[in-house]
Protein backbone atom coordinates (compact mmCIF):
# COMPACT_ATOMS: atom_id res chain seq x y z
CA UNK A 1 0.00 0.00 0.00
CA UNK A 2 3.11 2.26 -0.53
CA UNK A 3 5.52 3.91 2.14
CA UNK A 4 4.44 4.75 5.50
CA UNK A 5 4.29 8.56 6.77
CA UNK A 6 7.34 10.00 7.66
CA UNK A 7 8.11 10.70 11.42
CA UNK A 8 6.96 14.60 12.00
CA UNK A 9 9.16 17.18 10.90
CA UNK A 10 11.25 15.18 8.70
CA UNK A 11 11.80 16.27 5.25
CA UNK A 12 12.30 14.50 2.00
CA UNK A 13 12.80 16.44 -1.20
CA UNK A 14 14.63 15.48 -4.90
CA UNK A 15 17.07 18.25 -5.95
CA UNK A 16 17.62 16.98 -9.58
CA UNK A 17 14.70 17.55 -12.24
CA UNK A 18 13.55 13.85 -13.03
CA UNK A 19 13.06 12.43 -16.36
CA UNK A 20 9.78 13.41 -18.26
CA UNK A 21 10.01 16.85 -15.86
CA UNK A 22 9.55 19.37 -18.98
CA UNK A 23 6.25 16.86 -19.72
CA UNK A 24 3.46 19.39 -18.22
CA UNK A 25 1.38 15.96 -18.07
CA UNK A 26 3.38 15.13 -15.42
CA UNK A 27 2.95 16.56 -12.14
CA UNK A 28 5.86 14.91 -9.91
CA UNK A 29 6.70 15.96 -5.83
CA UNK A 30 9.68 16.49 -4.90
CA UNK A 31 9.61 17.75 -1.71
CA UNK A 32 7.86 16.54 1.45
CA UNK A 33 7.15 17.85 5.20
CA UNK A 34 5.59 16.14 7.90
CA UNK A 35 4.04 19.14 10.83
CA UNK A 36 2.13 16.22 12.89
CA UNK A 37 1.02 12.75 12.40
CA UNK A 38 -1.97 13.59 9.99
CA UNK A 39 -0.45 17.03 8.66
CA UNK A 40 1.78 16.99 5.57
CA UNK A 41 2.89 19.50 3.35
CA UNK A 42 3.41 18.48 -0.61
CA UNK A 43 5.42 20.69 -3.26
CA UNK A 44 4.31 20.08 -6.63
CA UNK A 45 6.80 20.89 -9.68
CA UNK A 46 4.84 22.33 -12.37
CA UNK A 47 6.24 25.34 -14.53
CA UNK A 48 2.46 26.43 -15.76
CA UNK A 49 0.27 26.27 -12.35
CA UNK A 50 3.10 27.62 -10.66
CA UNK A 51 3.25 30.77 -12.57
CA UNK A 52 -0.28 31.02 -12.68
CA UNK A 53 -1.33 30.28 -9.38
CA UNK A 54 -2.39 33.44 -7.18
CA UNK A 55 -3.60 33.74 -3.31
CA UNK A 56 -7.24 32.44 -2.51
CA UNK A 57 -7.04 29.76 -5.97
CA UNK A 58 -7.15 26.26 -5.34
CA UNK A 59 -6.50 22.76 -7.32
CA UNK A 60 -8.71 19.49 -7.82
CA UNK A 61 -5.95 16.72 -7.39
CA UNK A 62 -6.62 13.53 -8.17
CA UNK A 63 -4.04 10.76 -6.73
CA UNK A 64 -4.54 7.66 -9.18
CA UNK A 65 -6.22 6.73 -12.44
CA UNK A 66 -9.51 5.66 -10.13
CA UNK A 67 -9.23 8.19 -7.26
CA UNK A 68 -11.80 10.86 -6.29
CA UNK A 69 -11.61 14.26 -7.25
CA UNK A 70 -10.46 16.51 -3.94
CA UNK A 71 -10.06 20.37 -3.64
CA UNK A 72 -6.57 21.43 -2.20
CA UNK A 73 -6.18 25.19 -1.47
CA UNK A 74 -2.69 26.18 -2.86
CA UNK A 75 -0.92 27.07 0.20
CA UNK A 76 2.08 28.62 -1.70
CA UNK A 77 3.61 28.76 -4.93
CA UNK A 78 7.47 29.71 -6.25
CA UNK A 79 7.52 31.09 -10.09
CA UNK A 80 11.10 30.44 -10.03
CA UNK A 81 11.53 27.09 -8.67
CA UNK A 82 7.99 26.29 -11.10
CA UNK A 83 6.42 24.51 -7.70
CA UNK A 84 3.21 24.86 -5.83
CA UNK A 85 2.59 24.08 -2.00
CA UNK A 86 -0.01 21.86 -0.48
CA UNK A 87 -0.38 21.19 2.95
CA UNK A 88 -3.26 18.46 3.61
CA UNK A 89 -4.81 17.18 6.74
CA UNK A 90 -5.00 13.41 6.70
CA UNK A 91 -8.83 13.40 7.62
CA UNK A 92 -10.64 11.25 4.48
CA UNK A 93 -9.91 8.34 2.45
CA UNK A 94 -8.33 10.06 0.18
CA UNK A 95 -6.12 12.29 2.16
CA UNK A 96 -4.90 9.41 4.33
CA UNK A 97 -3.99 7.51 1.34
CA UNK A 98 -2.24 10.36 0.02
CA UNK A 99 -0.09 10.62 2.79
CA UNK A 100 0.62 7.04 2.34
CA UNK A 101 1.46 7.30 -0.79
CA UNK A 102 2.86 10.59 -1.79
CA UNK A 103 6.28 10.89 -1.65
CA UNK A 104 9.10 12.88 -3.05
CA UNK A 105 9.61 11.31 -7.09
CA UNK A 106 5.85 9.95 -7.08
CA UNK A 107 3.56 11.60 -9.33
CA UNK A 108 -0.08 12.45 -8.81
CA UNK A 109 -2.34 11.69 -11.45
CA UNK A 110 -4.08 14.81 -12.14
CA UNK A 111 -3.68 18.21 -11.00
CA UNK A 112 -6.42 20.70 -12.44
CA UNK A 113 -5.94 24.37 -11.88
CA UNK A 114 -5.82 26.78 -10.58
CA UNK A 115 -9.45 27.30 -10.08
CA UNK A 116 -11.40 29.73 -8.12
CA UNK A 117 -11.06 33.48 -8.37
CA UNK A 118 -8.34 34.86 -7.06
CA UNK A 119 -8.31 37.18 -3.64
CA UNK A 120 -8.87 40.64 -4.32
CA UNK A 121 -6.06 42.31 -2.87
CA UNK A 122 -7.22 45.92 -2.61
CA UNK A 123 -5.66 49.12 -1.13
CA UNK A 124 -6.52 48.17 2.37
CA UNK A 125 -3.38 50.01 4.93
CA UNK A 126 -3.50 47.87 7.73
CA UNK A 127 -4.71 44.17 7.38
CA UNK A 128 -4.94 41.30 9.59
CA UNK A 129 -4.59 38.15 7.72
CA UNK A 130 -5.86 34.78 10.43
CA UNK A 131 -5.17 31.09 9.91
CA UNK A 132 -6.56 28.20 11.96
CA UNK A 133 -5.01 24.87 11.92
CA UNK A 134 -4.92 23.82 8.41
CA UNK A 135 -6.43 27.16 7.60
CA UNK A 136 -2.79 28.58 8.48
CA UNK A 137 -1.25 27.61 5.36
CA UNK A 138 -3.86 28.96 2.68
CA UNK A 139 -3.49 32.26 4.56
CA UNK A 140 -0.14 32.78 4.24
CA UNK A 141 -0.19 33.55 0.31
CA UNK A 142 -2.99 35.94 1.37
CA UNK A 143 -0.56 37.87 3.81
CA UNK A 144 2.39 37.79 1.55
CA UNK A 145 0.74 39.45 -1.36
CA UNK A 146 -0.99 42.37 0.99
CA UNK A 147 2.40 42.65 2.41
CA UNK A 148 4.05 42.99 -1.27
CA UNK A 149 1.13 45.56 -1.88
CA UNK A 150 2.17 48.04 1.08
CA UNK A 151 -0.05 47.25 3.86
CA UNK A 152 0.87 47.12 7.33
CA UNK A 153 0.23 42.89 8.13
CA UNK A 154 -0.79 41.57 11.68
CA UNK A 155 -0.80 37.91 11.53
CA UNK A 156 -2.59 35.95 13.69
CA UNK A 157 -2.73 31.66 13.81
CA UNK A 158 -4.18 29.66 16.13
CA UNK A 159 -3.25 25.57 16.92
CA UNK A 160 -4.46 23.15 19.81
CA UNK A 161 -0.82 23.55 21.20
CA UNK A 162 2.48 24.11 20.72
CA UNK A 163 3.92 21.04 18.73
CA UNK A 164 1.35 21.92 16.21
CA UNK A 165 2.92 25.14 14.98
CA UNK A 166 4.68 25.09 11.78
CA UNK A 167 5.42 28.40 9.12
CA UNK A 168 6.45 30.50 11.85
CA UNK A 169 9.08 31.31 10.42
CA UNK A 170 7.19 32.49 6.87
CA UNK A 171 4.77 34.26 8.77
CA UNK A 172 7.48 36.42 10.19
CA UNK A 173 8.92 37.20 7.39
CA UNK A 174 6.10 38.76 5.70
CA UNK A 175 3.85 40.28 9.08
CA UNK A 176 4.86 43.68 10.76
CA UNK A 177 3.17 42.03 14.00
CA UNK A 178 2.89 38.64 14.72
CA UNK A 179 0.75 36.52 17.48
CA UNK A 180 0.20 32.99 18.31
CA UNK A 181 -2.76 31.72 19.88
CA UNK A 182 -3.57 28.05 21.17
CA UNK A 183 -5.84 26.19 22.75
CA UNK A 184 -3.92 25.18 25.71
CA UNK A 185 -1.53 27.72 26.10
CA UNK A 186 1.40 26.20 25.14
CA UNK A 187 2.66 28.88 23.25
CA UNK A 188 1.49 32.50 23.11
CA UNK A 189 -2.43 33.52 23.72
CA UNK A 190 -4.72 31.12 25.31
CA UNK A 191 -7.91 30.57 23.60
CA UNK A 192 -8.83 30.99 19.91
CA UNK A 193 -7.86 32.97 17.22
CA UNK A 194 -10.61 35.04 17.98
CA UNK A 195 -8.05 36.24 21.49
CA UNK A 196 -5.71 37.60 19.14
CA UNK A 197 -8.37 39.37 17.21
CA UNK A 198 -9.48 41.00 19.97
CA UNK A 199 -5.97 41.77 20.59
CA UNK A 200 -5.05 43.46 17.40
CA UNK A 201 -8.49 45.44 17.78
CA UNK A 202 -7.44 47.07 21.22
CA UNK A 203 -4.17 47.85 20.05
CA UNK A 204 -4.99 49.09 16.57
CA UNK A 205 -8.60 51.31 15.65
CA UNK A 206 -7.85 51.71 11.95
CA UNK A 207 -8.17 48.08 10.93
CA UNK A 208 -9.32 47.83 7.00
CA UNK A 209 -9.44 43.91 6.71
CA UNK A 210 -9.31 41.00 8.51
CA UNK A 211 -8.64 37.89 6.34
CA UNK A 212 -10.02 34.55 8.03
CA UNK A 213 -9.53 30.87 6.86
CA UNK A 214 -9.92 27.65 9.13
CA UNK A 215 -12.65 25.74 9.88
CA UNK A 216 -16.09 26.93 9.32
CA UNK A 217 -17.02 27.31 13.14
CA UNK A 218 -13.59 29.51 13.42
CA UNK A 219 -14.45 31.41 10.61
CA UNK A 220 -17.81 32.42 11.77
CA UNK A 221 -16.35 33.33 15.23
CA UNK A 222 -13.65 35.32 13.68
CA UNK A 223 -17.08 37.01 11.54
CA UNK A 224 -18.72 37.61 14.77
CA UNK A 225 -15.80 39.14 16.37
CA UNK A 226 -15.58 41.87 13.46
CA UNK A 227 -19.01 42.66 13.27
CA UNK A 228 -20.04 44.85 16.03
CA UNK A 229 -17.09 47.10 14.62
CA UNK A 230 -18.20 46.59 11.30
CA UNK A 231 -14.68 45.49 9.74
CA UNK A 232 -14.18 44.11 6.84
CA UNK A 233 -13.85 40.37 6.91
CA UNK A 234 -13.03 38.22 3.55
CA UNK A 235 -13.45 34.04 4.70
CA UNK A 236 -12.42 31.29 1.80
CA UNK A 237 -15.14 28.86 1.95
CA UNK A 238 -14.09 24.92 1.36
CA UNK A 239 -17.47 23.39 0.95
CA UNK A 240 -17.79 19.76 -0.92
CA UNK A 241 -17.05 19.97 -4.36
CA UNK A 242 -16.95 17.41 -7.48
CA UNK A 243 -15.67 19.23 -10.45
CA UNK A 244 -14.77 22.80 -9.17
CA UNK A 245 -16.49 24.34 -12.76
CA UNK A 246 -19.70 25.04 -11.08
CA UNK A 247 -21.50 22.53 -12.71
CA UNK A 248 -22.38 20.34 -9.96
CA UNK A 249 -23.66 22.72 -8.03
CA UNK A 250 -22.70 20.45 -4.98
CA UNK A 251 -20.34 23.37 -3.76
CA UNK A 252 -23.48 25.99 -3.39
CA UNK A 253 -23.32 28.26 -0.32
CA UNK A 254 -25.41 30.84 0.94
CA UNK A 255 -24.39 34.31 1.14
CA UNK A 256 -26.38 37.69 1.12
CA UNK A 257 -29.36 35.55 1.32
CA UNK A 258 -28.21 34.67 -2.47
CA UNK A 259 -27.21 31.11 -3.38
CA UNK A 260 -23.38 31.10 -4.59
CA UNK A 261 -21.26 28.57 -5.97
CA UNK A 262 -17.75 28.62 -4.38
CA UNK A 263 -15.90 27.42 -6.58
CA UNK A 264 -16.65 30.29 -9.46
CA UNK A 265 -18.18 32.40 -7.18
CA UNK A 266 -15.53 32.01 -4.52
CA UNK A 267 -13.91 30.78 -2.56
CA UNK A 268 -13.64 34.11 -1.11
CA UNK A 269 -16.57 35.90 0.28
CA UNK A 270 -17.67 38.49 2.60
CA UNK A 271 -17.90 36.60 6.33
CA UNK A 272 -20.65 38.93 7.68
CA UNK A 273 -22.71 37.83 4.68
CA UNK A 274 -22.07 33.77 4.90
CA UNK A 275 -24.91 31.44 6.05
CA UNK A 276 -22.30 29.21 8.44
CA UNK A 277 -25.22 27.54 9.84
CA UNK A 278 -26.29 25.79 6.50
CA UNK A 279 -22.20 25.42 5.11
CA UNK A 280 -21.80 23.14 7.82
CA UNK A 281 -24.66 21.28 8.13
CA UNK A 282 -24.09 20.32 3.85
CA UNK A 283 -20.30 19.47 5.14
CA UNK A 284 -22.25 16.56 7.91
CA UNK A 285 -24.06 15.69 4.75
CA UNK A 286 -22.00 12.41 3.83
CA UNK A 287 -20.08 11.94 7.38
CA UNK A 288 -21.65 8.26 7.45
CA UNK A 289 -20.24 7.68 3.91
CA UNK A 290 -17.02 9.08 4.41
CA UNK A 291 -16.36 7.04 7.46
CA UNK A 292 -17.17 3.93 5.67
CA UNK A 293 -14.96 4.83 3.09
CA UNK A 294 -12.16 5.35 5.54
CA UNK A 295 -13.27 2.01 7.71
CA UNK A 296 -12.90 0.44 4.06
CA UNK A 297 -9.48 1.68 3.16
CA UNK A 298 -8.22 0.50 6.30
CA UNK A 299 -9.25 -2.27 6.28
CA UNK A 300 -7.84 -3.37 3.10
CA UNK A 301 -4.39 -1.89 3.56
CA UNK A 302 -4.32 -4.36 7.08
CA UNK A 303 -5.21 -6.92 4.76
CA UNK A 304 -2.26 -5.95 2.67
CA UNK A 305 0.56 -5.76 5.91
CA UNK A 306 -0.71 -8.68 7.10
CA UNK A 307 -0.28 -10.95 3.93
CA UNK A 308 2.85 -13.14 3.70
CA UNK A 309 5.63 -11.26 1.41
CA UNK A 310 6.01 -13.60 -1.34
CA UNK A 311 1.98 -13.52 -1.94
CA UNK A 312 2.11 -9.56 -2.88
CA UNK A 313 1.49 -7.96 -5.93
Amino acid sequence: MGSKPNPRGVLHEISEPALGLNDESVFEIVRREDFSDVTYLLEIRHQTLAKAAKPGQFVIVITHELGERIPLTIADFDRDKGTITLVVQAVGKTTKEMQRTCQPGTRLFSVVGPMGTPSQIGDARKVVCVGGGLGVAPVFPQARACKENGAYVIGVIGFRSKELVFWEDKFREYCDEFIICSDDGSVGLKGTVTEGIKAAMEKHTDIDEVIAIGPPIMMKACAETTRPRGIKTTVSLNPIMVDGTGMCGGCRVKVGGRMRFACVDGPDFDGHQVDFDDLMNRLRRFAEEEKMAVERWSETCRAGEAAPTATRA
